[in-house]
């Protein structure tokens, strides 16, 4: 399973808000929604993420195996 915890303690370390994701780097409500519930999204994305908040894969997820 992968865990996008550590995608909001990096936000909240940057100062960056889901705001500020939505309005001044268009992603949408549905891709907040997604990562809020740990469901898929791109690596196009997590590229995305890793460059708004100038930081590492492991700051945006984490994975934790299945039992």
């Amino acid at each position: 399973m992968i865990t996008y915890a550590p995608l909001f303690a990096t936000m909240k370390e940057k100062k960056i808000s889901t705001y500020r994701l939505i309005n001044y780097y268009n992603m949408s409500r549905g891709l907040i929604d997604r990562l809020k519930h740990d469901r898929p999204i791109t690596t196009t994305t997590i590229e995305t993420l890793c460059d708004i908040l100038e930081c590492n894969v492991e700051d945006v997820l984490k994975y934790y195996p299945d039992k």
